[in-house]
């Protein structure tokens, strides 16, 4: 029996990169997913290679109306909804003296707004014993130069995940949240698989030196679904390669 056996997932951003690993493995764990992501030629060709047990939603996260039908989609699909993977998410660089405030916000609607709107509505339809999963940052750990906007919306993921997994324990939902590090991914621009970071300097500096795997970030993520984690709630979980440890040297 598949780890997600009998379970009914709603994964956000899933049509590439680390959503996408979480789609094919949820499925593979047994779970029945239903995935949404504006991009709708990529999320219809990842439907198709995963066949009946899954279904791709068009979904714009930032759109109440648009949650309101990828959790009913879960219910009508599939009969309930046992686990949200608030995935989706925007990165953009610039400083803050550069950056417009229409862009901030749209980075924080993205990132942060979003997972907001997808615990409201996922919570009031999942099963007791339910699981969310936040997919926040290193950098809502740590700052950074030039990701002013990214950073606050992944430090504000931390407050939102700890007061929900306290508001929704009396319905016997976890919510936990998920920091990857240097993840080698579309949004980051790399796909690199190499050793140390042939195209970051900073990379070729941590303690495991090189980009990590979306699948890797899967696992976590999988665990944290999974009722092998059902003592597991309000927690931050940091997937990094060792680069929030510290200065090796």
């Amino acid at each position: 029996m598949g780890r997600l056996e009998n379970k009914v997932a709603v994964i956000t951003g899933g049509a590439r990169g680390m959503g996408a690993s979480h789609v094919r493995r949820f499925v593979e764990a047994g779970a029945n997913v239903v995935f949404g992501d504006v991009l709708e030629e990529e999320g219809t060709v990842l439907q198709k290679e995963l066949g009946t047990h899954c279904t791709f939603v068009p979904h714009d996260v930032t759109s109440e109306a648009g949650w309101a039908e990828i959790v009913e989609r879960a219910t009508t699909d599939f009969g309930g909804l046992d686990i949200l993977v608030n995935n989706a998410g925007i990165l953009r660089f610039d400083t803050i003296n550069d950056m417009d405030v229409a862009d901030f916000t749209t980075i924080l609607d993205v990132n942060v707004v979003s997972q907001w709107i997808g615990l409201k509505y996922a919570s009031r339809a999942m099963n007791p014993g339910g699981s969310i999963v936040n997919i926040s940052s290193v950098n809502g750990i740590v700052g950074g130069a030039g990701v002013s906007a990214y950073s606050a919306s992944k430090f504000a993921i931390r407050g939102i995940t700890r007061s929900a997994a306290l508001e929704l324990a009396a319905a016997q939902i976890r919510v936990n949240s998920v920091h990857p590090g240097a993840v080698s991914t579309p949004m980051i621009g790399s796909t690199s698989t190499d050793d140390p970071a042939d195209d970051n300097p900073l990379v070729a500096t941590m303690p495991i030196p090189r980009y990590g795997q979306p699948g890797e970030v899967t696992n976590l993520v999988l665990f944290l679904a999974s009722d092998e984690s059902s003592y597991c709630t309000g927690g931050e979980y940091i997937i990094d390669g060792g680069l929030t440890a510290g200065a090796g040297f």
